[in-house]
Order: structure tokens, then C-alpha cells, then sequence
């Protein structure tokens, strides 16, 4: 009998340049804080969580980058926007890539987990405040869930994954 489900579920993680999209990708993969530098087109990495794999890709997210974001869309099935709590300037900047990527044929059926990174910064954007700035509550057509998180410790994403792994449950 087949006890494990051998299908790979693909996750893109996207979000401004210096958001935290590889820090959190590694601390996925290894459980650890790996120094980074701007991803220039994509680290792709497979976690394995309880038995169900997700292969990750993290995307450079430098204004230049974002256009071939679309590029990466086929098949996913979760959508991960990490946003910088401490980045007030460029909230709307993620709000446009976000509304311009929910709109995407090929994400229609994709999860939306964001990560609200950064919360260990004084001063930074709560959870309240970035939903409020993304407009979340207005997104009716996709199943998202918006968490707290620190990349540098790790605090936070497990919930994230947790997320995941009852979305693909309910399907």
C-alpha cells in the first residue's frame, strides 16, 4: 500500500530585495541562519515536512527581477509574500506585486501565506497594520493566512508551515 504521498508541492517565495525570502528559506531547510546576498533569479530548495515535500523557491525580488517572477508560476500551489515589518516605505510596492501576482491565470488556485518578517525590530509594522496596508480581508477568491515571524531565529515559521500543511489537507 502506498502510505506516503510522494508529490512534491510547489511553494514560491516572493517579496521586495532585502524582505528576508532566503534567510527564511534556509531556516526551512536547514534550521539555520546562512549569511546571504541578493538572490539574483532563484535558490530552490526541498523541505520535507511529515512526509510531504515541498520544493521552494525562493526569487530574487530586486525591482529588475520582479517582471520575470511570473516566469516561476506554473503548478504552484502556495504563494509565500515575506514582507519587512520595518520597510514603510515600500508597503505599497508589496502590494502591488502582491495584487498583480493574485490576479495571475496560472496562481488562481495558489495559497497565500505571508510572513510578516522582522517583528523582533523596534518600531516595525504589526501583523494588524500590514494586513490593513495589503488590504488582506478584501482578498475573497484565495485561502491566506498572514504570520508573525523573525527569519534570523526562526520564530514564527513553523506556524507558517503548519499553515500550509492544513490547506493541503482540506483539498
Amino acid at each position: 500500500t502506498e502510505l506516503f504521498n510522494h508529490q512534491e508541492h510547489k511553494v514560491i517565495i516572493v517579496g521586495l530585495d532585502n524582505a528576508g525570502k532566503t534567510t527564511i528559506l534556509y531556516q526551512f531547510s536547514m534550521n539555520e541562519v546562512v549569511h546571504t546576498s541578493p538572490t539574483i533569479g532563484s535558490n530552490v530548495e526541498e523541505i520535507v515536512v511529515n512526509n510531504t515535500r515541498f520544493l521552494m523557491w525562493d526569487i530574487g525580488g530586486q525591482e529588475s527581477l520582479r517582471s520575470s517572477w511570473n516566469t516561476y508560476y506554473t503548478n504552484t500551489e502556495f504563494v509565500i509574500v515575506v514582507v519587512d515589518s520595518t520597510d514603510r516605505e515600500r508597503i505599497s510596492v508589496t502590494r502591488e506585486e502582491l495584487y498583480k501576482m493574485l490576479a495571475h491565470e496560472d496562481l488562481r488556485k495558489a495559497g497565500l501565506l505571508i510572513f510578516a518578517n522582522k517583528q523582533d525590530v523596534k518600531e516595525c509594522m504589526t501583523v494588524a497594520e500590514i494586513s490593513q496596508f495589503l488590504k488582506l480581508t478584501s482578498i475573497k477568491d484565495h485561502q491566506w493566512h498572514i504570520q508573525a515571524c523573525c527569519a534570523l531565529t526562526g520564530e514564527g515559521l513553523c506556524q507558517g508551515l503548519e499553515w500550509m500543511m492544513s490547506r493541503l489537507k482540506i483539498r
